[in-house]
């Protein structure tokens, strides 16, 4: 029996890898606009919502609380939904190997929405390891094409997951 190629045993390879779990954050002003941030590792302009890991013996909201914290240093939020199942997405070939040392094949993550009860003041990009060199307000329209394009789909899928809860 051959072998497959080396670009074929790659993708089987990278197919048995696991998803790293995390969870996603869409927060929501009174306005209905979306925070979201440019992270600070990222040269082009690709912007994401908040969003991390889920930590050994933690739970989604517990990651959602500390993640939120993290990235944009504040609480001051309220749950408005959980998505009823996991999003995930792949990483594209060109950065699989180099995104958490290859371990993973991609992201399978937990949203929530949530509603902001602070005032702009009250967010805080540099309470942990800086991820964001900025954050802004957009219009939920306007997020698939900010993101990077290996995560659109992703936030097609929260989009229509929270539809309900959005302005239009």
């Amino acid at each position: 029996m051959s072998r497959p190629p080396a670009s074929e045993r790659d993708l089987l390879h990278v197919r048995a890898l696991p998803y790293r779990m995390g969870v996603g954050i869409m927060l929501l002003n009174a306005d209905g606009a979306v925070l979201i941030g440019h992270r600070v590792d990222m040269k082009s302009e690709a912007w994401q919502m908040p969003q991390g890991g889920i930590d050994a013996g933690e739970t989604p909201e517990q990651a959602l609380w500390r993640e939120l914290q993290e990235e944009v240093g504040t609480a001051k939020a309220t749950i408005l939904a959980r998505a009823r199942d996991w999003i995930s997405y792949d990483f594209p070939a060109e950065l699989q190997a180099r995104v958490w040392d290859g371990r993973f094949r991609g992201q399978s993550q937990m949203w929530f929405l949530l509603r902001f009860t602070g005032v702009d003041a009250d967010l805080a990009l540099d309470t942990h390891e800086r991820e964001f060199s900025e954050t802004r307000w957009v219009a939920t329209a306007e997020l698939p094409d900010m993101v990077v394009g290996f995560k659109r789909d992703t936030y097609r899928s929260v989009l229509t997951e929270f539809a309900a809860h959005l302005r239009s």
